[in-house]
């Protein structure tokens, strides 16, 4: 069961960077970040009250706790740079290094988790590596804007990966004695509290009267998305190896390049396209 979850999820987190790609066009990246969030903060709530979960609130552990908040520390995070990434670069940049997150995931795995890693796996990460390569140094290379300002969505997408990383081993720790959609709401939470804790100090709040009906749409869609997302990844990351899970997850690029295309027409240069084939290949080994 927990493999159609991570199916589900990775279906879901490709839809959501297409509909916040379109939704922080014309709006700050953290502003939107932080208004997402909201969706996503009562989505998952709403699911701990048809679940029945909130009664266990009082049963979770100090150490359970701790690891949420961790965890929902390093969503934020991870969550502010790769929308701000997304919003410098294009989505078949920022994606291939999001989702090169995986590399770290699975050595974490290994250190904490003691999720030792196969040959294939071995051979996947190496292939997972060099299909990045491929799918992003063109394009940074690409004229058009000064060194320091193409170098810039990189540095935040960079950040966004580790913070992912982070986020499912924390996140993985912090759900072993809790249902998986309560750990999510609190997780979320804590990335509520962060998003709009940045917000307010630089006070992009006062931005919020700017932002038309598509982007509203747009950030509000892709909100749900990341809900749906959010509860079929905690579900199968409580019942399968996180090394596994995270792998399927990140498969999401592929629905995130085939919706780029459709809705943004951000066409893939032969380079890429070997560049994705080979992140494919390495992210399926992954599993073996």
């Amino acid at each position: 069961m927990w493999l159609l979850y991570a199916c589900g999820s990775a279906l879901f987190a490709g839809m959501t960077s297409i509909l916040a790609k379109i939704g922080i066009k014309n709006t700050d990246s953290n502003l939107a970040t932080a208004l997402r969030t909201i969706i996503v903060l009562l989505f998952s709530w709403v699911m701990v009250f048809v679940v029945g979960s909130q009664n266990t609130i009082d049963s979770i552990s100090a150490r359970t706790l701790l690891f949420l908040i961790l965890s929902g520390a390093a969503t934020g995070a991870s969550w502010l740079c790769y929308f701000r990434a997304l919003q410098l670069g294009t989505v078949n940049q920022v994606t291939p290094i999001d989702k090169s997150s995986t590399i770290l995931t699975i050595l974490l795995a290994f250190l904490f988790l003691g999720e030792v890693p196969t040959l294939f796996m071995g051979i996947g990460i190496i292939l997972l590596g060099m299909g990045t390569y491929l799918m992003i140094e063109k394009k940074t290379e690409a004229a058009g804007s000064s060194a320091s300002g193409r170098r810039t969505w990189l540095i935040y997408a960079l950040l966004s990966a580790i913070f992912a990383a982070l986020t499912s081993i924390l996140g993985k720790i912090g759900i072993q004695d809790i249902e998986s959609n309560l750990g999510t709401a609190i997780r979320t939470v804590v990335v509520l509290v962060i998003a709009w804790g940045i917000v307010l100090f630089q006070k992009k709040h006062t931005l919020m009267r700017e932002i038309d009906r598509k982007s509203w749409l747009f950030i509000g869609l892709s909100g749900l998305a990341t809900g749906l997302s959010w509860l079929c990844y905690y579900r199968a990351l409580q019942d399968g190896k996180a090394s596994l899970v995270v792998p399927i997850d990140k498969l999401s690029i592929v629905v995130t390049v085939i919706f780029s295309y459709i809705f943004l027409r951000e066409r893939l240069s032969a380079r890429s396209f070997i560049g994705l084939l080979l992140v494919v290949g390495g992210t399926l080994l992954l599993l073996f």
